[in-house]
């Protein structure tokens, strides 16, 4: 394994692009000690203290626990990730945006500029609506409260904004792994020290009662049981058969051989879980002022992190997702033709259009199925974070009042734990590894597996 190790550091662009993301996730690292003006942060971090079992935690999560700090990067790449949903989705809806993504590299550097401008518009909006926020609480957050005050808390979000997503996108370019979920992989890692002093303090002070060595046992081998759950269904696919028929080309004989065609269980990896979380941020952002209306406080109140509603929408929107993001990242159709020009055929299906159907009805079955994956994997384990609050259900929720409190209320640990974050780190680790492995066995090096290149990590 060391000589493996080694092999990496042999090869001079693997060692460049290693040491180049490895700065600048430092650079981002360091922008998150940097506060933002006129912020009592020891006032802010014990507000997200007390409610970190909450709404604010899960967010908190995605900026790298920026957010507790109010620091230049405390929207993290959300606004990012928020402007690449709606235009993806906008894709579908509008037809000249559809165009333009068939243009090929061109039009791709078309959408992503405006993806760019997006962002900086959602980043705006966002810390403005963090700097209300902050200065009509009458909490003591801002020390100087005024226009001043908001302005200089909008201009300083955005452009810590825009310089992540100038990061993320420099580190997929010149760097090793995706630049985007590096970064979050870097804020959730740094903060699992903190995690498990927070899980060893509760231990010691017995937080869970008489039943705290059983509830930390059922957490430990929980999170295990998560982390190879989702190693193997990441390393899954459907492999379809397909074979060429041999084809006489001048002197030589081409094709005549068996290969098959792999479908991979979770094809859009973890982008259906960030975004379906984005999108129930919006609610949240939008009605932070309402919070105490007697309409929209009850609608707020109903679409808080672990209510019952926020689960069920959360679930939906997995799955839409999912659906969704295969849909841009695999063509049937093209696949189908591809097969026909060059001989290809799936055994028992005739080429062309009745091979296309056949790869979509097998797709469509097999998203389903990593659909499912996924919501076991964010939903499960941070039932135990927050509970299931089954007790606040309407007209049935006085049935699950026995439920003992640990259940309902979940065990209080960081969202650190959580399947979501758990689903991040492992996916993002057998990216990059698969990326370096990639490297060393184009340069005729040995792999980090015994059978080189078996490792499969996702592409985001």
């Amino acid at each position: 394994m060391f000589e493996k190790l080694a092999n990496i550091f042999r090869v001079q662009d693997l060692r460049k692009r290693i040491f180049f993301t490895l700065a600048l996730l430092a650079v981002y690292r360091l922008g998150g000690h940097i506060p933002t003006p006129g912020i009592n942060a020891d006032l802010l971090q014990q507000f997200f203290e007390q409610n970190r079992g909450t709404f604010l935690g899960f967010v908190d999560l995605f900026s790298g626990g920026q957010l507790r700090r109010l620091t230049i990067f405390a929207l993290g790449i959300m606004p990012y990730i928020t402007a690449s949903i709606i235009l993806q989705l906008l894709t579908v809806v509008y037809e000249p945006l559809a165009r333009l993504q068939k243009e090929g590299e061109l039009g791709r550097k078309k959408i992503t500029q405006w993806t760019r401008y997006l962002t900086v518009i959602l980043s705006a909006l966002q810390s403005m609506a963090i700097a209300v926020s902050l200065q009509g609480s009458n909490q003591g957050f801002v020390t100087n409260p005024g226009p001043t005050f908001v302005l200089m808390t909008m201009l300083t979000l955005t452009t810590g904004s825009a310089f992540i997503m100038w990061l993320g996108e420099q580190i997929t370019e010149r760097g090793i792994g995706n630049g985007m979920s590096l970064l979050i992989f870097a804020g959730i890692v740094v903060g699992l020290p903190r995690a498990l002093a927070d899980l060893y303090q509760k231990v010691s002070t017995n937080a869970w009662g008489a039943l705290t060595p059983i509830y930390l046992v059922a957490l430990i081998v929980l999170m295990v049981a998560v982390v190879a759950f989702i190693v193997f269904v990441e390393r899954s696919e459907r492999r379809i058969p397909v074979q060429y028929a041999k084809r006489v080309v001048g002197r030589r004989v081409m094709g005549g051989q068996s290969t098959h065609l792999p479908l991979r269980v979770n094809s859009g990896g973890v982008m259906p879980v960030i975004f379906a979380s984005s999108i129930l941020t919006l609610p949240q952002t939008a009605g932070f002022a309402l919070r105490d209306n007697k309409f929209f406080g009850k609608i707020i109140e109903a679409l808080q992190w672990g209510e019952p509603m926020y689960t069920l929408l959360y679930s939906i929107g997995i799955i839409f997702f999912a659906y969704f993001y295969v849909s841009i990242v695999f063509n049937p159709n093209e696949v189908g033709d591809n097969m026909r020009k060059y001989g290809g055929f799936i055994p028992g299906i005739r080429p062309g259009k009745r091979t296309a159907d056949y790869i979509n009805e097998v797709l469509t079955r097999i998203t389903l199925v990593g659909a499912f994956y996924l919501i076991l994997i964010s939903i499960i384990p941070e039932w135990m974070i927050a509970g299931i609050r089954l007790h606040h259900l309407p007209l049935i929720g006085h049935w699950f009042e026995w439920l003992p409190t640990a259940v309902t209320n979940g065990l209080g640990v960081n969202f650190y734990f959580g399947g979501t974050s758990l689903l991040i780190v492992v996916g993002v680790a057998m990216d990059t590894v698969n990326q370096i492995e990639s490297q060393l066995i184009m340069r005729h090096y040995e792999g980090f597996t015994p059978r080189s290149g078996r490792i499969k990590g996702r592409r985001w």
